[in-house]
């Protein structure tokens, strides 16, 4: 037996929802349904799907800039809680347009409604939307990572403000909230300072499930110290192993352990009962893609405009502007060049590649086969588990349910029911204690 398969260690599985698929001519495909998009009872339906497999969670991306056209999460997650009674519910908030006492009281919030099943994807926000906020310009890389520490330490000790047993309703003293159970936190550092507290009590996890979504240096280390589930993108089982031993063997310098930890790539299939079949869906998928549109994409990944070189000729290596150049996705600005290399792709190969899941490893055939790739990157050290994102939805995840999830129970990988109260509890979590609001002052 591997050293990673042990009897109690079982896979995590995450849904990222997305209206369509994740691949961008998703919309177009005969089988989706684009006209639900702003519509909740599709999500609704996304979210029992995910339910019924199983799934610890189902996540929500987010930005603040450009033509997304998505429901806000924390409303979607709130309407998605009231009919669903186990799954987590994770969504994306990012630290360099929002105020920490905003977060904490929304989080606390959606925890309180789902009975202990919110998740907060901490970014720092690679695209710019200063913009839309009255700012001058994007906060550099390294500067965004300074911002969101001292946030997330921010939203800690406002959830923390309020002691566990605050809430006494005594109606005989006439006493709701105990009132020395209550606490300022004046929190003074060198970017927010917070007096506190918050104006909810503390969430029933404790905290909402940290999840971090950064594979730069600065990402990998913010990973370490904060966070409890890692979303990542790797191409190969090499890359995900090297990555895995990197981000666990930097907990024990923070007093934690790998099973502190959840580290989950991106996988993003397109499954059919015949392999046969699977690649006639994905040769459909990448004849719907725009190839401007595709090449305008991948400009944006890389930060630097490809449209006048040869869409059939190699990346102009030498005119990119390299990883410390790049003020927005450092990690996957890595790992697109490196697979164009590696494979040696043309510009137009390489915007097939990453159409399916911007960078995430694909995936094409039978759901024995995704089985056999899940159970291999699991036992050998690339993951804990993955962030599944169908390049067709709903059909992709209806498939993963029913196909894909009975063959990894029958080998033994994945639970047959939920464990637990909480998406911590799911996830092999602890609460976390109080803190009593012991303030960390910033010189």
């Amino acid at each position: 037996m591997s050293q990673h398969a042990t009897p109690d260690r079982q896979l995590h599985l995450n849904a990222f929802l997305a209206a369509t698929g994740h691949h961008e001519a998703s919309w177009r495909h005969p089988a989706t349904r684009p006209e639900r998009g702003l519509d909740i009872k599709y999500y609704q339906e996304l979210a029992q799907t995910a339910e019924r497999g199983l799934l610890d969670s189902v996540f929500l991306a987010d930005g603040y800039a450009g033509k997304y056209g998505k429901l806000e999460p924390f409303t979607m997650l709130s309407a998605l809680a009231v009919v669903t009674k186990h799954i987590g519910l994770i969504a994306t908030v990012g630290t360099t347009y929002n105020e920490p006492f905003h977060v904490a009281r929304k989080f606390a919030s959606l925890d309180h409604i789902s009975g202990g099943r919110a998740g907060w994807n901490i970014v720092t926000g690679a695209g710019s939307a200063a913009f839309n906020f009255g700012r001058e310009a994007h906060p550099e890389h390294s500067v965004r990572y300074e911002y969101a520490e001292e946030f997330v330490e921010v939203v800690k000790q406002l959830w923390d403000s309020w002691e566990d047993d605050a809430l006494v309703y005594d109606k005989a003293n006439g006493v709701q909230i105990a009132p020395d159970k209550v606490h300022e936190i004046h929190f003074q550092g060198e970017t927010y300072q917070v007096k506190g507290p918050l104006n909810i009590p503390r969430p029933p996890q404790g905290y909402p499930v940290l999840v971090q979504a950064g594979s730069s240096e600065t990402g990998r280390e913010l990973a370490a110290k904060t966070a409890e589930v890692i979303f990542t993108a790797q191409q190969t089982l090499g890359e995900a192993r090297a990555f895995y031993h990197d981000v666990k063997s930097r907990l024990a310098k923070y007093g934690r352990t790998p099973q502190e930890l959840q580290i989950l790539p991106g996988l993003s299939p397109i499954l059919a009962d015949t392999e046969s079949e699977a690649r006639d869906i994905e040769r459909e998928l990448i004849e719907l893609a725009n190839p401007e549109n595709s090449v305008r994409g991948l400009s944006n990944w890389l930060g630097f405009d490809l449209s006048p070189y040869p869409i059939d000729g190699p990346l102009p290596y030498a005119d990119l502007p390299g990883e410390e150049n790049i003020n927005g996705h450092k990690a996957r600005y890595t790992l697109m060049v490196e697979l164009a290399r590696r494979e040696n792709l043309t510009i137009r190969q390489l915007t097939h590649r990453i159409a399916g899941a911007r960078g995430h490893l694909t995936f094409t055939g039978t759901p024995l086969q995704l089985a056999d790739l899940i159970e291999e990157w699991f036992l050998t050290g690339g993951s804990d588990g993955f962030n599944v994102m169908p390049q067709l939805y709903p059909t992709g995840l209806n498939t993963f349910v029913d196909k894909v999830i009975p063959e990894l129970q029958n080998r033994g990988l994945f639970r047959t029911a939920y464990e637990g109260a909480t998406l911590r509890d799911r996830l092999g979590l602890a609460r976390p204690a109080n803190t009593r609001h012991r303030p960390v002052l910033h010189s």
